[in-house]
């Protein structure tokens, strides 16, 4: 167990459950929160004060005291409050496999593609849903025992089971060919120093077409996507005790501080933060 304070405006707690993998956060910001983003796992919380303001699936979300947040593995999103007390929010990142795994009643809405679960809506006005993540939130953020854990994560996903959405509805378009080899081939080559004229080469097209495609189709820039696959590769290393200079080097970054640089922006601290959180391993 362990915290951060991020001095007298912006704080922010973290717990990772060892055994579950699963991850619990309750931060305080007021304007600028953290860049547009994603996880591997599935976030789901609660707004306890304020006004939180977010983008995410391509429009703006305004979520007020005791509206859940659901956002899916892998869908981008931002963070700021419009209001000068800012907010504040209390969230679990539940892995995929862990919950997925949990109720018949869950893999009966799964999407036929494997690890993906869909919610029908980013905001929810559920009471009931919104008590069941606090409880569960409380549960394993105070370290409150295996059992207390297990039975509230049950619970969860139960309520959640009625926010999914099933496969027909979350079918998405199929993205522009060119804009899917370039896809492809940044999570295969994440870790190197790929140019923009290579990418259009190995698609087929010219630079400035590809770029207006891979917009179209993911709504970043194929830079920005590859900053995203590279911050999450880096969260799962640190999350494991590795240490920054390594994972940076590891997953594509020039440095120690280039990790640095973008791990603040997107998740609101530092990679060494982060790591310590997590496992209470010093630098």
């Amino acid at each position: 167990m362990a915290e951060r304070a991020g001095g007298d405006k912006d704080w922010v707690t973290v717990r990772r459950d060892a055994e579950t993998g699963i991850e619990t956060i309750r931060a305080h910001f007021r304007g600028h929160a953290y860049d547009l983003h994603d996880h591997d796992e599935l976030l789901v919380g609660v707004t306890e004060q304020g006004v939180q303001a977010f983008r995410c699936r391509r429009r703006l979300h305004t979520s007020t005291p005791g509206r859940v947040i659901l956002i899916e593995p892998g869908e981008a999103h931002d963070g700021h409050s419009p209001a000068e007390d800012g907010f504040t929010y209390a969230m679990l990142y539940l892995p995929v496999p862990l919950l997925t795994a949990r109720t018949d009643a869950l893999k009966g809405l799964m999407p036929r593609a494997a690890g993906c679960l869909g919610f029908r809506d980013t905001l929810a006005d559920d009471p009931g849903l919104a008590a069941t993540i606090l409880s569960a939130f409380l549960a394993l953020h105070r370290g409150e025992g295996r059992l207390a854990r297990d039975l509230s994560v049950d619970r969860l996903a139960e309520r959640l089971a009625r926010h999914l959405a099933p496969p027909p509805d979350r079918q998405r378009l199929r993205p522009d060919r060119a804009a899917a080899l370039v896809r492809d081939l940044l999570h295969a080559r994440m870790a190197e120093d790929v140019g923009l004229d290579e990418l259009s080469a190995a698609a087929g097209v010219d630079r400035f077409r590809l770029n207006r495609a891979f917009r179209t189709a993911f709504g970043l820039s194929p830079h920005a996507y590859l900053v995203r696959l590279r911050l999450r590769a880096a969260r799962r290393r640190l999350a494991e005790g590795e240490a920054p200079a390594l994972v940076a080097a590891e997953v594509g970054f020039a440095d120690q501080s280039h990790l640095g640089r973008w791990f603040r922006r997107a998740y609101g601290m530092t990679p060494a933060a982060y790591r310590d959180l997590c496992t209470n391993v010093p630098d």
